[in-house]
């Protein structure tokens, strides 16, 4: 009777243990995901995908990184390059001279299209703060739920716009994300991520891309707002012809 005793007080020191185990930080919750989402190979290797009839390039070169947006428009090609930096349009081999208001939207427009394709990523740039805001469960799955919020200081024209991201308490996979944005009237999207595929090890998905179908909704309640089927669905964001060069 003792061994008894002793081993079911064994098991419940054990379930204990278990249930106590400390939650992990935003911090370590984001670097998991990257982890297991491509890690150093998001940093050495060269990526390149089409969307919606553009191509878009990133590069590495001597630490740097380059994005690039490349498109045809009547037998002339476009190329749109961003550096941490810089913006510059050429059409075909000719620099074009551009307003800094035209540059800035440009700029903004590629790295918006390379920012949501290289996810998680970027949410370890310096101009990132992230916030653990518990669990939250959608359709059945457990999921952590990050808010991300940036510095104004090089967290871009959009840097106060808020993001929320679900990742998967099993993979660290972030299945969905939204944001708030507040150009154009304003308004929030959701985005639940599909077509996992990963290229060279590093992981991409398309979305289904949703909005509230009611005005006024507030962006930490709409994880909750997906699963009771009161978001519409916008458009679909589809990656294509994704390759992954060293």
């Amino acid at each position: 009777m003792k061994g008894i005793f002793f081993a079911i007080m064994a098991l419940l020191v054990v379930s204990c243990k278990e249930n106590t185990k400390p939650q992990p930080t935003a911090q370590e919750i984001v670097d998991k995901s990257i982890e297991v989402s491509g890690g150093i190979k998001y940093t050495d290797h060269d990526t390149s995908f089409e969307f919606r009839d553009k191509k878009y390039v990133s590069q590495i070169s001597e630490g740097k990184k380059i994005l690039k947006r490349i498109s045809v428009l009547d037998s002339v090609t476009i190329t749109d390059i961003k550096t941490n930096s810089t913006f510059q349009r050429f059409m075909s081999d000719s620099l074009l001279s551009l307003p800094d208001s035209i540059s800035n939207r440009y700029a903004n427009s590629v790295n918006s299209v390379h920012y949501f394709a290289r996810l998680p990523y970027g949410l370890n740039d310096k101009a990132v703060n992230k916030e653990l805001l518990g669990e939250e469960i959608i359709n059945g799955t457990k999921y952590y739920k990050v808010k991300v919020t940036f510095d104004q200081a090089g967290g871009g024209d959009d840097f106060d716009d808020t993001y929320v991201y679900w990742f998967n308490k099993e993979t660290f996979k972030p299945d969905y994300l939204a944001y708030s944005f507040h150009v154009d009237g304003g308004g929030q999207r959701f985005r639940e991520a599909y077509n996992e595929r990963y290229v060279n090890g590093i992981r991409f998905v398309d979305y289904n891309n949703y909005k509230p179908k009611k005005k006024g909704t507030e962006i930490l309640k709409i994880g909750q707002l997906f699963g009771k089927d009161e978001l519409e669905l916008l458009s679909k964001i589809e990656l294509s012809a994704i390759e992954v060069i060293r």
